[in-house]
């Protein structure tokens, strides 16, 4: 039977439709894809030692330029020590512990590392949610990691003094206790020289909560010692 020449016309557009769709699906996955994986000595190689990095908007460059939040600069400080590694940045911004959990386990599959660093924790303190559910989700990732053969590093996060020294403590004690029970490394540092330095607004952007781009090497020089260790052959 011959189709009508208008209905064939609207055939021939609804094809159009769906294959540009799909092209712009799959370009999107790759974009995605390419975003994620950063550039570094030896990427591509079998023995090059993968860490994923599953943070917040501390890590993902929140109000900075693209490349140069302290995740990039340790590529580029790996590049300069000729050290082969391969940066899995999975953090997303206002990504909370629960957000952490509920995504995890599909990023430990997809791309199986060496190493977990796990940097969330602030915006549960910023939305004040238990502090009970956070050490929850914390230990349930660091056992995760272990689980699935990673190294774990937990990056404490230092709240903001207006939250007081009572909460301060308390999270500071759910970073320790999950460190000490998961047989976890603990990062106590991140945010040295950039929180506590003597101009509280010298490291930070307008917002006083997000570090600015001249914190970001402060930030990658207090975690790339510690991680460049637990990239050695155990």
């Amino acid at each position: 039977m011959q189709i009508p020449l208008l209905q064939h016309r609207h055939f021939n557009r609804l094809v159009l439709g769906v294959l540009i769709t799909g092209l712009w699906c799959v370009f999107g996955a790759l974009m995605a894809s390419a975003n994620a994986n950063l550039p570094s000595v030896g990427q591509g190689a079998q023995s090059a030692p993968t860490v994923l990095i599953v943070g917040d908007s501390l890590s993902a460059e929140y109000g900075l330029a693209r490349g140069t939040g302290w995740v990039q600069r340790m590529s580029q400080q790996a590049i300069q020590e000729k050290i082969s590694i391969n940066l899995v940045n999975a953090s997303i911004s206002g990504d909370t512990t629960s957000g952490g959990v509920s995504r995890l386990a599909a990023l430990l599959q997809q791309h199986r590392p060496q190493v977990l660093l796990i940097e969330l924790g602030g915006n549960d303190a910023l939305r004040g949610l238990s502090l009970t559910m956070t050490e929850n989700n914390l230990r349930r990732m660091a056992l995760a990691g272990k689980n699935a053969g990673s190294k774990v590093m937990l990056v404490a996060i230092q709240v903001p003094p207006n939250y007081g020294e009572k909460y301060r403590q308390q999270m500071d004690a759910i970073y320790l206790k999950v460190a000490k029970e998961t047989g976890s490394q603990l990062n106590q540092q991140f945010l040295k020289g950039v929180a506590d330095d003597a101009d509280p607004l010298k490291f930070f952007q307008a917002d006083k909560i997000h570090p600015n781009e001249a914190a970001q090497m402060l930030i990658m020089k207090n975690v790339w010692p510690q991680l460049k260790k637990m990239l050695r052959p155990s």
